[in-house]
């Protein structure tokens, strides 16, 4: 006898417990890194750094040689009744995914600025898991013959267009694991030759490929952002009716860390500079003449891989907003011009090579300046000059002086 007052809330409570149970979320973080390589300066790009699982983790070589990742989800999708023989599209085994290219912004927390990413799906693989063997639901002499048997096409390995193979296929009995290259978001339908009461994809395999924007023109730091794909019947990633993902929604986190270098090396006893004439002072000490400027150059070697700015501070003064250098007993200044020469791909924020560009002490005299590579200890070249105009009042017959000053050089990568 069976007591339906014990079965009926029983039931109830089985019920309820379906009902509460929603399909689940899963978030996945993409990690790139742009770090400079002095071995290799010439290439300006993120490298990705998220861990290859699933298809790139077995076959690295050809992911890398095509700059493809991939990911295994442990999303698994169940048939929700039997995919028949001969079925439409949406009653078949049906790979629909976001194969397009599709944006998204990150930005730097700390900045606030923003930039554009682009990611597409470029592959989807997986392995399918039949309610009975093939052999017997196609009548074959073998596992790999009833699989073949068991799709129109010429077996699963070799996917309806426009997605294409990759040579992948294990299989088992009741098993086929398989990964397909997917061009765009049109769907791939494998139709079924024979009738199959159930079947499951016991994980979700996707590749995807990057376009990332050039560090170059980006701050140090982080940028985050997220794109988010929706799962089953008429999602990003579709599957048809009959194949229902237990999870409804994919969501890609990237993180795009940017570590810049910006490095100036001067050579020892290189912030001690001694003004001298063009050939010396021998035409000035014997016969009078006095020369036309004082100057010297002074070099230093840069590292530089981001936008950076250059600022002057000056003591112990400025003439007519310039620095100056002071005889200190006569209490008499000079103008002293400072400019600055640039190696080979360093430019101006225009593109226009950096060469004896002056810097000017005071707010709003910052000069900034952009990589087009990576630069890596190349040298550039401080310009330091008393000018013409000074030199009357700087030098004068049968009286000596010494002029001093200080000029305080700023390469700052904080613009």
């Amino acid at each position: 006898m069976v007591n339906l007052k014990t079965c009926i809330p029983q039931l109830l409570c089985v019920l309820a417990l379906f009902v509460a149970t929603p399909a689940e979320a899963v978030n996945q973080e993409i990690r790139a890194l742009f770090r400079p390589d002095p071995a290799n300066p010439q290439r300006n790009a993120f490298l990705n750094k998220t861990p290859s699982t699933g298809y790139c983790e077995y076959y690295p070589v050809i992911c890398s040689n095509s700059d493809t990742f991939s990911i295994r989800l442990m999303t698994q999708l169940e048939s929700n009744k039997a995919i028949q023989a001969d079925a439409g599209p949406r009653d078949s085994a049906m790979f629909k995914v976001p194969g397009g290219w599709r944006s998204l912004t990150v930005t730097n927390a700390d900045t606030g600025e923003v930039e554009t990413v682009e990611v597409r799906i470029s592959g989807v693989g997986s392995n399918y898991v039949l309610s009975d063997t093939a052999a017997n639901l196609t009548g074959a002499s073998s596992p790999g013959e009833g699989h073949d048997r068991l799709w129109k096409g010429a077996g699963w390995v070799y996917p309806a267009p426009p997605c294409s193979t990759t040579g992948m296929g294990f299989f088992g009995s009741r098993t086929y694991a398989f990964f397909w290259k997917t061009p765009d978001e049109r769907p791939c339908v494998k139709v079924a030759n024979f009738a199959i009461p159930a079947m499951t994809y016991g994980y979700l395999d996707f590749a995807y490929e990057l376009r990332t924007p050039n560090p170059l023109g980006m701050s140090s730091g982080l940028y985050t952002g997220s794109l988010s794909y929706s799962l089953g019947p008429n999602g990003d990633f579709d599957f048809g009716d009959v194949m229902i993902p237990n999870d409804s929604d994919l969501t890609l986190d990237f993180v795009l860390d940017v570590q810049h270098t910006l490095k100036v090396e001067i050579p020892p006893g290189g912030e001690k500079i001694q003004l001298v004439p063009a050939g010396g002072w021998q035409s000035w000490l014997q016969a009078g003449r006095r020369p036309v400027s004082l100057f010297r150059d002074q070099t230093f070697n840069i590292s530089a891989s981001s936008r950076f700015k250059m600022q002057i501070r000056c003591g112990p003064g400025v003439e007519g907003g310039e620095c100056a250098l002071e005889d200190s007993e006569v209490n008499r200044r000079v103008a002293l011009f400072i400019s600055v020469s640039l190696p080979n791909g360093i430019t101006d924020l225009s593109g226009q090579p950096v060469r004896r560009l002056r810097l000017k002490p005071g707010m709003g005299n910052e000069q900034y300046f952009k990589p087009g590579f990576y630069v890596d200890r190349a040298p550039g070249t401080l310009h330091f000059e008393v000018p013409p105009h000074s030199m009357e009042n700087m030098l004068r017959p049968g009286r000596g002086g010494r002029y001093s000053g200080v000029v305080i050089v700023i390469w700052d990568s904080d613009i």
